[in-house]
Order: C-alpha cells, then structure tokens, then sequence
C-alpha cells in the first residue's frame, strides 16, 4: 500500500479508494440531502442523532402513537456515522450482559439474551414487511479459533452462550469448519443462527425514508451542540419538546457536557475487489455466515451481495481528546493490517486486490455496557453504549425507548422491555486526558502483543496480558 492512503481526502491512493464515508455508500450511493432546521421549533419528540437508533425510535414511536410529533436532528445526513459505517453484522450479541448478570441475577441476563435473540428476527421481519431491500442473508453467525488458546476460548465460549438459553448454537471442529469456510489453520469453530448479513447503508437509507412516509420530520445539517430538559439546542434554532432523545452513540463527546460519558473508539474495514467463482470455491463460504474469530484484537468480516469480502478490526483505537474523523480516512499501516489478516485467513487470496478502506466510531461506555434510560423528571433519553454489536441491539432500544416514553406519558405501562436489566444503568465517566488516551492505545497494544505470543507460542491457556487488559480497561 502506498503510505499516501492515510492523507488520502476521499480519493485513490495505492489502488484503494480511502474514506469517502464508506464503500457501502460507494456501492449505494449518497442520500438526497434533507432541510436543515429553519428556526426554533416546537415537537412532542425530538431525538438527535438520524442513524439506526434514532430512526428506529421514530418508527417505533410513530407506529404506536400516529399522533406524536416527532422530529429526529441530523448533524451531517442520516447514516453518516456507525449506521453507514459498520460491518453489516445483524447478530444477537450485546455489550454487558455478564455485568447484568452480576447486578441483577442470571435470569434478568437469560431475558436480556432473549430479547436480542428475537431482535435479529424482527429487523428482517420489519424490513421485509416496508419494503426495505438491504442484501439481507440470514445465514447465521460463524466464529473461529485459529490457535490452541483461542479454542480454549471458543469452547468457554460456547458453553457460557448455552448457559444464557441459547440451545440451538453449534461447535464445530477443524473438519466441520472447513465444510463450511476454509480458514486457513482454523481448529474449530462455533456457530449461531441468530446472526444476518446485511448492507449497512441500505438499511439506513429505507429506514428513513419509511419514517418519512409516516410523518417523522428530519433535519440534516442540523447539528446539535447542547441538550437540556426539553430544549435540542442548534445553531439554527432550538427544538423544544416534552422528550428529548439523544441517540448519538460514537459522536456523544461532542455535545456540551458529555466529553467524558462515552468513549468514541474507532473501528476501521476494508472491501476486496469482487472475487471470481474459482477464488469463493477455494475458500467456501456457501453459507454467507457473518465471520468471526477468538482472538483478543478480534477480526470481523462478511460476504457482500456483490462478490466481496468486507472485513474490520481495529486500526489507531482512538484518538486524543475524544475526536472523530470526517470522511472515514484510514491510516496505510492499517490497511495492510486488515489486508495481512485476510490473507492469514485465506492465503488462496493473496493476489486480491483491496478496493475500499473507511474507519468509523462506536460508542464506548467505561464499563462497556449498552444502556437504553429514561429520566422521568426531565424527559431525557438516551441509548447507545453498544460497543460494536449496534446494528441489532439499535432496533432493541429503539423498541425500549417507545415502550419507556409511552408509558412515562401515560400511554401504557410496564412491558417486559421496560423490565430488562440494562433500563436506566448508570456508569461513571471516563478518565480525563491523558489518561483515556494512554490507557485505550496501551489495551490494544497488549491485546495485539497478546495474540502474537499465542501465535508463536502455542499453548491452551489464554495470554496473562490480555487478561490483565480485560481487568484494566473494566471488560470484566
């Protein structure tokens, strides 16, 4: 790769197209732009942020109660950041549910669980019944283990998923994991059904055109710099309504007062040039499975409508003092990366060609644990925290959320979504600089460090440095 990718402004450079949003918005193309915000304004909500939550809080919110006036506040368009950004993964994981578990008991977790389960169904059932075309495949969630430890892994792994009511996954071994995908040095490997590929931006786009059709209003280029009890404050206006809803996930830290609540760390992908049917027949994949492995800085990976592979990890974890990228630029050192573990995964691929690299953030809460709340005397809400697994767990708090302003405003009651044990969770902020700085860069510094040594070193026990990395970063 050429060492210009990282200064690339969206463009080519070494034969990549770098940033430019995202190849999925390459492939599908910008949104039409939408009105900003024209002068103060009055709703009975108004959610800021337009990506997967807060349109999935519109949607819920209007389909329950037609009534409501909703507005929903864009800063750039809708899906510009994780929601047009991410790896496509439709899948039942959720960020903080042993911590649940160890707050308010096994059961509260196995209904948290549960409720994800059933979200990776309803996504596609909602999609399918609006008319929403997004490349979906449900062909369930792979996850492999290419070393002794990251067996070990997977088979604690397996077991503890089981132990939280998930009955009808699956552990392979190395023969049963090559009938299904051959990734190079691959022991085993575990599999759920609960999982779906899909194309992020085409998701994102439909749903906000559907929330459109039913009445929701959206302002793009409407950033919103303040949110206090019912004021969404703009530099063009500020909305003012009973409920504000701050769906904002990795670009929290950029409203006034919240720098420190959630941590915006950065995740980064590429997409091949189409593969040939030779290259799918040497490495298999018949499935479309979403792919993933056990290693401590861990892979994440799809096979798209179009022929491609969409593969991300992590790049540069973080940047100082909270910031976000514009475009989806990526560093050159971390494409070769991604590049190296593709072809580690399948060398057959060695000579494919990588056509796209984009980054984008996800939010971080300091105990790494998803949350949905409701302040009921103030009338601000929030969700997010989702830690990478957001493209179902959205869709769950969005559903929470209505269940949550509904019955605050005497519309309904207590639901077994009001019940669930990450409602209303409360998390302590994260170190000022430069603490946050040297502390995420020196986690995933030793967690790269500790999948190396299983490399090298193989062995059934789990690197000591990833452990104490879980401890000092509060995974566990």
């Amino acid at each position: 790769m050429s060492s210009s990718a990282s200064s690339a402004a969206p463009g080519f450079a070494g034969g990549v197209v770098n940033g430019g949003i995202s190849y999925w918005y390459a492939d599908d193309g910008l949104p039409a732009a939408r009105e900003p915000l024209s002068g103060d304004a009055t709703a009975d909500v108004v959610i800021v942020g337009g990506g997967y939550t807060g349109l999935w809080t519109a949607y819920y919110l209007k389909k329950a109660a037609p009534f409501l006036r909703i507005t929903v506040l864009e800063q750039k368009f809708c899906g510009y950041g994780a929601s047009g950004r991410n790896g496509g993964w439709l899948y039942n994981g959720i960020a903080g549910r042993d911590r649940y578990a160890k707050l308010h008991g096994h059961e509260a977790a196995v209904r948290l669980q549960k409720a994800m389960n059933d979200t990776v169904a309803e996504v596609i059932a909602v999609a399918g019944a609006e008319g929403i075309e997004a490349d979906v495949h449900r062909g369930g969630v792979l996850e492999v283990a290419t070393t002794p430890a990251q067996l070990a892994r997977l088979k604690a792994f397996h077991a503890h998923e089981l132990s939280y009511g998930e009955k009808d996954r699956e552990l392979y071994g190395a023969r049963e994991t090559a009938e299904r995908i051959r990734v190079a040095d691959a022991v085993g490997s575990a599999w759920t059904p609960h999982g779906a590929r899909l194309h992020p931006v085409k998701l994102v786009k439909g749903l906000a055109a559907t929330v459109e059709a039913l009445g929701v209003v959206i302002h793009e280029s409407t950033p919103v710099t303040e949110i206090r009890p019912q004021h969404a404050v703009t530099p063009y206006g500020t909305v003012r309504a009973p409920y504000v809803l701050r769906c904002t996930e990795g670009f929290t830290a950029r409203l006034k007062g919240q720098k420190r609540t959630w941590l915006p760390m950065n995740s980064s992908m590429i997409a091949t040039e189409p593969l040939t049917g030779e290259q799918w027949a040497s490495i298999g994949w018949e499935g479309r499975e979403t792919l993933g492995d056990m290693a401590h800085a861990y892979m994440y990976a799809q096979r798209t409508a179009d022929g491609r592979i969409a593969l991300g990890g992590r790049g540069v974890p973080y940047r100082f003092g909270s910031r976000t990228d514009n475009d989806g630029r990526t560093q050159a050192a971390t494409i070769e990366a991604l590049h190296e573990i593709l072809t580690r995964f399948f060398p057959s691929l060695t000579g494919v060609r990588v056509e796209h690299a984009w980054s984008g953030v996800l939010g971080v809460p300091r105990d790494w644990c998803a949350t949905v709340t409701l302040d009921r005397s103030t009338g601000l809400g929030w969700a997010g925290g989702y830690v990478g697994s957001g493209v179902a767990t959205t869709n769950l708090a969005a559903r929470t959320l209505r269940d949550l302003v509904q019955r605050d405003s005497g519309q309904g009651g207590r639901t077994d979504l009001t019940d669930l044990p990450w409602v209303n969770h409360k998390v302590r902020k994260w170190e000022p600089e430069p603490f946050r700085w040297l502390g995420v860069h020196g986690m995933y510094a030793t967690y790269r460090t500790a999948d190396q040594r299983e490399r090298l070193h193989p062995g059934t026990e789990s690197s000591r440095l990833a452990r104490a990395a879980d401890r000092v970063a509060g995974r566990h």
